[in-house]
Protein backbone atom coordinates (compact mmCIF):
# COMPACT_ATOMS: atom_id res chain seq x y z
CA UNK A 1 0.00 0.00 0.00
CA UNK A 2 0.86 3.66 -0.90
CA UNK A 3 1.65 5.16 2.20
CA UNK A 4 0.76 8.21 0.80
CA UNK A 5 -2.51 7.25 -0.11
CA UNK A 6 -5.27 7.03 2.79
CA UNK A 7 -8.65 6.17 2.91
CA UNK A 8 -11.90 6.38 5.23
CA UNK A 9 -13.12 2.57 5.81
CA UNK A 10 -16.73 2.53 7.83
CA UNK A 11 -17.15 -0.85 9.07
CA UNK A 12 -20.90 -1.77 9.81
CA UNK A 13 -20.86 -4.20 12.62
CA UNK A 14 -23.26 -4.80 15.27
CA UNK A 15 -20.98 -7.12 17.16
CA UNK A 16 -18.38 -5.26 19.56
CA UNK A 17 -16.54 -9.20 19.41
CA UNK A 18 -16.37 -8.98 15.78
CA UNK A 19 -15.83 -5.03 15.33
CA UNK A 20 -12.54 -5.58 17.82
CA UNK A 21 -11.67 -8.27 15.78
CA UNK A 22 -11.70 -6.38 12.26
CA UNK A 23 -9.99 -3.69 14.37
CA UNK A 24 -7.19 -5.84 14.94
CA UNK A 25 -6.93 -7.70 11.77
CA UNK A 26 -7.16 -4.29 9.74
CA UNK A 27 -4.15 -3.03 12.42
CA UNK A 28 -2.30 -6.28 11.68
CA UNK A 29 -2.23 -5.67 8.09
CA UNK A 30 -0.97 -2.15 8.50
CA UNK A 31 -3.97 -0.78 7.50
CA UNK A 32 -3.64 3.12 8.97
CA UNK A 33 -6.47 4.60 7.07
CA UNK A 34 -9.34 6.01 9.11
CA UNK A 35 -11.68 3.43 10.16
CA UNK A 36 -15.04 4.35 12.08
CA UNK A 37 -17.94 1.97 13.35
CA UNK A 38 -21.35 2.26 13.03
CA UNK A 39 -23.32 -0.46 15.17
CA UNK A 40 -26.12 -0.92 13.73
CA UNK A 41 -27.99 0.15 10.11
CA UNK A 42 -29.72 2.96 11.23
CA UNK A 43 -26.28 4.40 13.19
CA UNK A 44 -24.69 3.66 8.95
CA UNK A 45 -27.02 5.64 7.25
CA UNK A 46 -26.86 8.66 9.92
CA UNK A 47 -23.09 8.52 9.12
CA UNK A 48 -23.18 8.72 5.84
CA UNK A 49 -26.00 11.24 6.00
CA UNK A 50 -23.86 13.31 8.11
CA UNK A 51 -26.49 13.97 10.33
CA UNK A 52 -26.81 13.82 13.87
CA UNK A 53 -23.33 13.38 15.70
CA UNK A 54 -21.79 12.67 12.45
CA UNK A 55 -22.15 16.10 11.07
CA UNK A 56 -18.65 17.01 11.27
CA UNK A 57 -16.98 15.98 7.92
CA UNK A 58 -13.44 16.52 9.36
CA UNK A 59 -14.19 13.89 11.82
CA UNK A 60 -16.46 11.47 9.91
CA UNK A 61 -15.39 11.71 6.25
CA UNK A 62 -17.21 10.11 3.66
CA UNK A 63 -16.46 6.58 3.58
CA UNK A 64 -14.32 4.95 -0.02
CA UNK A 65 -14.84 1.46 1.50
CA UNK A 66 -17.51 -0.14 3.46
CA UNK A 67 -17.25 -3.26 5.46
CA UNK A 68 -21.05 -4.76 5.79
CA UNK A 69 -22.29 -7.30 8.53
CA UNK A 70 -26.00 -8.54 7.43
CA UNK A 71 -27.41 -9.59 10.47
CA UNK A 72 -27.93 -6.28 12.43
CA UNK A 73 -30.58 -4.97 14.91
CA UNK A 74 -32.86 -2.14 13.26
CA UNK A 75 -32.36 -2.65 9.82
CA UNK A 76 -30.69 -5.48 7.82
CA UNK A 77 -27.73 -5.26 6.18
CA UNK A 78 -29.11 -5.88 2.58
CA UNK A 79 -31.94 -2.74 3.26
CA UNK A 80 -28.78 -0.50 4.07
CA UNK A 81 -26.68 -1.83 0.69
CA UNK A 82 -30.11 -1.12 -0.99
CA UNK A 83 -30.15 2.61 0.70
CA UNK A 84 -26.47 3.16 -0.17
CA UNK A 85 -26.93 2.14 -4.09
CA UNK A 86 -30.13 4.50 -4.17
CA UNK A 87 -28.18 7.69 -3.09
CA UNK A 88 -26.27 8.78 -6.33
CA UNK A 89 -23.35 10.31 -4.30
CA UNK A 90 -22.64 5.97 -2.94
CA UNK A 91 -23.03 4.51 -6.35
CA UNK A 92 -19.44 4.24 -6.51
CA UNK A 93 -18.57 3.70 -3.17
CA UNK A 94 -16.92 0.40 -2.47
CA UNK A 95 -19.40 -2.00 -0.45
CA UNK A 96 -18.10 -5.44 0.97
CA UNK A 97 -20.56 -7.52 2.72
CA UNK A 98 -18.81 -9.61 5.44
CA UNK A 99 -21.15 -11.85 6.88
CA UNK A 100 -21.11 -14.86 8.44
CA UNK A 101 -24.86 -15.92 5.79
CA UNK A 102 -23.59 -18.37 3.43
CA UNK A 103 -27.33 -18.03 2.33
CA UNK A 104 -27.53 -18.46 -1.51
CA UNK A 105 -30.31 -16.09 -1.51
CA UNK A 106 -28.20 -13.73 0.91
CA UNK A 107 -25.47 -13.84 -2.03
CA UNK A 108 -27.16 -13.44 -5.23
CA UNK A 109 -29.54 -10.37 -3.53
CA UNK A 110 -25.95 -8.71 -2.21
CA UNK A 111 -24.76 -8.67 -5.41
CA UNK A 112 -28.21 -7.59 -7.05
CA UNK A 113 -28.57 -4.68 -4.87
CA UNK A 114 -24.84 -3.52 -5.80
CA UNK A 115 -22.23 -5.32 -3.41
CA UNK A 116 -18.32 -5.32 -4.89
CA UNK A 117 -17.95 -8.37 -3.53
CA UNK A 118 -19.22 -11.32 -0.86
CA UNK A 119 -17.03 -12.62 1.95
CA UNK A 120 -17.96 -15.46 4.82
CA UNK A 121 -16.80 -14.03 7.90
CA UNK A 122 -13.66 -16.21 8.28
CA UNK A 123 -14.25 -18.92 11.20
CA UNK A 124 -10.32 -18.45 12.69
CA UNK A 125 -8.57 -15.39 13.60
CA UNK A 126 -5.56 -16.33 11.54
CA UNK A 127 -8.04 -16.65 8.03
CA UNK A 128 -9.89 -13.09 9.34
CA UNK A 129 -6.52 -11.64 9.23
CA UNK A 130 -5.50 -13.34 5.70
CA UNK A 131 -8.81 -12.38 4.76
CA UNK A 132 -8.11 -8.66 5.67
CA UNK A 133 -4.99 -8.72 3.96
CA UNK A 134 -6.50 -9.57 0.91
CA UNK A 135 -8.68 -6.88 0.74
CA UNK A 136 -6.64 -4.20 1.70
CA UNK A 137 -4.00 -5.69 -1.37
CA UNK A 138 -6.69 -5.69 -4.12
CA UNK A 139 -8.96 -2.49 -2.40
CA UNK A 140 -6.47 -0.18 -0.88
CA UNK A 141 -3.49 -0.89 -3.11
CA UNK A 142 -4.64 -2.44 -6.42
CA UNK A 143 -8.17 -0.73 -7.18
CA UNK A 144 -7.98 2.33 -8.61
CA UNK A 145 -9.80 5.18 -7.46
CA UNK A 146 -10.99 8.13 -8.83
CA UNK A 147 -8.27 10.90 -8.81
CA UNK A 148 -10.20 12.98 -5.89
CA UNK A 149 -10.32 9.31 -4.15
CA UNK A 150 -13.69 10.74 -2.77
CA UNK A 151 -17.50 9.66 -3.35
CA UNK A 152 -18.94 12.29 -5.32
CA UNK A 153 -21.02 15.13 -3.72
CA UNK A 154 -24.84 15.48 -4.45
CA UNK A 155 -24.54 18.95 -6.90
CA UNK A 156 -21.41 17.08 -8.57
CA UNK A 157 -23.87 13.70 -9.53
CA UNK A 158 -26.46 16.23 -10.50
CA UNK A 159 -23.73 18.54 -12.53
CA UNK A 160 -22.64 14.91 -14.05
CA UNK A 161 -25.73 13.61 -15.45
CA UNK A 162 -26.79 17.00 -16.31
CA UNK A 163 -29.75 17.61 -13.42
CA UNK A 164 -30.12 21.59 -12.59
CA UNK A 165 -28.51 21.91 -9.69
CA UNK A 166 -31.22 21.92 -6.59
CA UNK A 167 -33.08 24.68 -5.24
CA UNK A 168 -31.52 26.63 -1.79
Amino acid sequence: MDPETRHTILLIEDTESDALLMQRALRKSAITDCVHIAKSGKEAIEYLKGVGPFGNRQEFPLPQLILLDLQMPEMHGLKVLEWIRSQPEFRSTVVIVLSSSRLTGDIQLAYKLGANSYLVKPPTLEMLYQTVAAIAQYWLALNQWPEDSLPLRPAEVREAVGQPAAAA
